[in-house]
């Protein structure tokens, strides 16, 4: 059903890890280095475990920044699930962590996964361009679940 392929405004931005005898640093965001619309206004960090997925969820509204950055490795899963994009009825996979740092930012629409496939516990940070359940979480969530529909197109393989 969905064809493979690069989807129409998902931003992926390699990240450089600065190394010294101390550890590591890297830049995850730079308000000059993506569109305005995906301006993050909080963020949030999660764990997950080893072959563990999160998704496949999309947003209405929202757009999600995400941060791969390690410890562990990830496969990520993006489906165009916007009737007006030219990329509509595409699949994308990317993977990103501790081997590939990188960010992900997924437009709204834009349904999407991730699975930890590097043997350890991973951590991803995400900084999204709207509040989780609006201000003050009073607003209903924005999110579009997936993962239990079990007719769902949108498959982890």
């Amino acid at each position: 059903m969905f064809k493979n392929g690069k989807i129409h405004d998902v931003v992926i931005r390699e990240l450089t890890k600065f190394v010294d005898d101390r550890g590591w640093l890297t830049e995850l965001y730079r308000k000059d280095e993506i569109p305005e619309q995906f301006a993050p206004v909080m963020a949030y960090i999660s764990l997950t475990l080893p072959d563990v997925a999160r998704g496949p969820h999309e947003h209405a509204e929202q757009a999600d920044y995400f941060g791969f950055i390690g410890p562990s490795d990830f496969k990520i899963f993006l489906w165009d699930n916007r009737p007006a994009s030219p990329t509509y009825m595409v699949r994308q996979i990317v993977y990103a962590g501790e081997n590939i740092p990188r960010t992900v930012v997924i437009p709204p629409g834009v349904v999407h996964a991730y699975k930890n496939v590097g043997g350890k516990t991973g951590m991803v940070i995400n900084l999204p361009n709207a509040l989780y359940a609006g201000k003050e979480k009073k607003q209903p969530v924005d999110e579009i679940r997936h993962e239990t529909d079990p007719h769902s197109p949108f498959l982890l393989e």
